[in-house]
């Protein structure tokens, strides 16, 4: 059974960058999209990024230019790299390994998620 284990969260000041990981358990991780979703406290789950098989990406409007998602397929990874980072980017990370229509993805296994907190 795939198993999904996000690292990499943390306190950071305004401007600050992280890295967050995503370790994928399983040999069919390399067939999925994967996304990164964040979920603010007393706010909706919103999508941040996904990438597909072959490495096409997409992102929310709200982190274009300042985040990057990217993935490892030899080592079942894909991460999230957090630049120029704001207070409002203030929540719990979870990774997700699911599907991908154009622009449109669809969720499926998730993991527990990374705090990361933007704050002076």
């Amino acid at each position: 059974q795939v198993q999904l284990v996000e690292s990499g969260g943390g306190l950071v000041q305004p401007g600050g960058s992280l890295r967050l990981s995503c370790t994928a358990s399983g040999s069919i991780y390399g067939f999925y999209t994967m996304a990164w979703y964040r979920q603010a406290p007393g706010q909706q789950r919103e999508l941040v990024a996904f990438i597909t098989p072959s490495g096409n990406t997409n992102y929310a409007d709200s982190v274009k230019g300042r985040f990057t998602i990217s993935r490892d397929n030899a080592n079942n990874m894909v991460y999230l790299q957090l630049n120029n980072l704001k207070p409002e980017d203030t929540a719990v990370y979870s990774c997700n390994l699911g599907s991908a229509s154009g622009s449109h993805f669809s969720a499926g296994l998730w993991g527990r998620g990374t705090q990361v907190t933007v704050s002076q």
